[in-house]
């Protein structure tokens, strides 16, 4: 179930059930609001990146981050007011610092 790009342990695996935190930050980071405190599943790990939160504006970008795609449930995002088919998804790239595990119970 899905691909690993990159050979980097990390804490999530493909098939991996995710939480995004929805913590509210006055800093650069490339989370979309859409997506805080939405559940999703790791599709694959693309790799470590510079971290954009601590590259913005002339930071090093260090450590690096490792890059999930998680896919989501579009109507679990959208809601009622989401009208199309009712298994589409959407694929997002997010880092693994803005990702928590789902703990059932």
């Amino acid at each position: 179930m899905g691909i690993v790009l990159s050979a980097e342990p990390g804490e999530f695996r493909p098939g991996d059930d995710v939480l995004v935190r929805s913590d509210i930050v006055d800093h650069h980071h490339r989370t979309p609001w859409f997506i805080k405190g939405q559940r999703g599943r790791v599709l694959g790990v693309s790799g470590p990146f510079f971290d954009p939160e601590t590259r913005a504006h002339g930071g090093t970008g260090v450590p690096k981050r490792l890059l999930y795609q998680v896919e989501f449930e579009q109507t679990q995002i959208w809601g009622d007011s989401y009208v199309e088919a009712e298994n589409d998804v959407l694929i997002v790239d997010v880092y693994e610092q803005w990702l928590r595990p789902v703990t059932e119970g």
